[in-house]
């Protein structure tokens, strides 16, 4: 019989107990760690490399999206939350399934099912969770940035942020202190940052409003920092809006 490992994460104890405790119909399901946040969480990935985690949405800390986007190549995932079913529906082409809480012995049954289904068939669906549907977001407003820097998880200000710059498949984070890699679209930034804070000048460039010293038109701006970015003709129509220039 095939052994598949998991991780557990949850903050609530007694939620993690139920988890567990269903688990039990299920011997060739290996529960390796329990962690009661996202930090722990993405710790207990890396040295466990599980085959499925369990996981909760709101959590202290980080939550269980932000913990995911930390993730180079997430696991299968059972979402195992109290959290709206509507944003859930973001999520769902992706996870394996997800379990509003409470939920009952036969519900969690049946998502075991499911998963072990996938797992032996080895059609996993691709852990994309990059790709929200168009109410999932409308929902979210950025207010903060979850960031791994080595082997470091940190949650940083929107008030820390230099610029944002693409990087191939990436954003590069640009702070006074480091420069972050995200796994992230610029239109995800465009479309998650408040238009009032945050204005993209450039097609690789999105600049807080507050960190422009002067506009040098029609090419170029430069920020308090003393950096100077490059101004797209739409950036420059931008940032005369912006300005009432």
């Amino acid at each position: 019989m095939t052994t598949f490992n998991c991780v557990i994460i949850d903050d609530e104890p007694l939620a993690r107990s139920l988890v567990i405790e269903y688990l039990q119909a299920f011997p060739n399901i290996v529960v390796k760690q329990e962690c009661s946040d996202g930090f722990e969480g993405v710790k207990a990935i890396a040295t466990h490399q599980p085959d499925i985690i369990f996981l909760d949405v709101q959590m202290p800390k980080i939550n269980g999206f932000e913990m995911l986007e930390l993730l180079e190549n997430p696991p299968a995932v059972i979402f195992t939350t109290a959290f709206d079913a509507y944003a859930m529906k973001a999520f769902e082409a992706h996870a394996i399934d997800y379990l509003l809480k409470p939920f009952s012995k036969d519900r969690f049954h049946k998502a075991i099912e499911k998963l072990m289904n996938q797992l032996q068939s080895k059609e996993i669906p691709a852990a994309n969770f990059d790709q929200l549907t168009e109410e999932g977001k409308q929902e979210e407003v950025l207010t903060r940035l979850v960031v791994k820097h080595h082997h470091t998880v940190q949650i940083l200000s929107l008030q820390d942020v230099l610029y944002f710059e693409a990087y191939g498949d990436y954003i590069k984070i640009h702070t006074a202190a480091q420069t972050y890699l995200k796994k992230k679209t610029m239109s995800y930034f465009e479309t998650h940052l408040l238009e009032k804070d945050f204005i993209r000048i450039h097609r690789s460039y999105i600049i807080p409003s507050s960190g422009i010293q002067k506009i040098d038109p029609p090419d170029f701006v430069v920020m308090r920092n003393g950096e100077k970015l490059p101004v797209s003709k739409t950036g420059y129509a931008k940032l005369k809006n912006l300005l009432g220039i």
